[in-house]
């Protein structure tokens, strides 16, 4: 399982609760597109998961920021996810730093808004804030191999496990594991 974060926002803690604190104990690569804002709270994410590929956004604090870089590129589960906090200009801005990465899907946060969008040739995802919704509903997204091992599952979920949105990705041959940052 792959589990996808954004906006933690948080000055002590990870914040996580009901299904979101269990899809990160279980997952066995965990995604966050930034905005941790304390030491602290990356801390705690890091506490509670194997695998952590994360990113600074631009709440961070700067001794996030000197921990985490702008942008990285993750190959789990036969996907290629090219993760950043945001990009200038919108979906089209996103998509151009997906394509420049080779990338299945570009995990993204800055809005608070869970957001999956299929553009010709790449996913956009925003997994949502689940502690900071910011007027939005709480979100994280959650990735699961389909049976037949072909494609991942994905959805976008509240907290408490409420479906806002599902989505599925086609697994290519890749290896897993491959980790750059930029």
């Amino acid at each position: 399982m792959i589990a996808i974060f954004s906006d933690t926002h948080s000055g002590d803690g990870h914040e996580l609760e009901g299904e979101a604190l269990t899809a990160v104990r279980e997952a066995d690569t965990v995604i966050h597109a930034g905005d941790f804002t304390s030491e602290a709270a990356l801390e705690a994410v890091q506490s509670e998961c194997d695998l952590l590929y994360a990113v600074h956004g631009n709440a961070d604090s700067a001794a996030v920021r000197e921990r985490l870089p702008t942008a990285r590129t993750v190959e789990a589960g036969g996907v290629r996810f090219a993760v950043t906090h945001r990009r200038d200009g919108g979906e089209t801005g996103l998509a151009m730093f997906g394509r420049s990465r080779d990338a299945d899907v570009v995990v993204f946060g800055h809005s608070h808004l869970p957001t999956v969008t299929e553009t010709e040739d790449l996913l956009l995802l925003n997994p949502g804030s689940h502690a900071d919704p910011r007027g939005n509903r709480p979100g994280f997204a959650v990735l699961e191999e389909r049976a037949d091992g072909a494609a991942l599952e994905g959805k976008i979920c509240e907290p408490d496990g409420t479906i806002l949105e599902s989505f599925e990705l086609a697994v290519s041959a890749s290896s897993d594991g491959e980790d750059t940052a930029r």
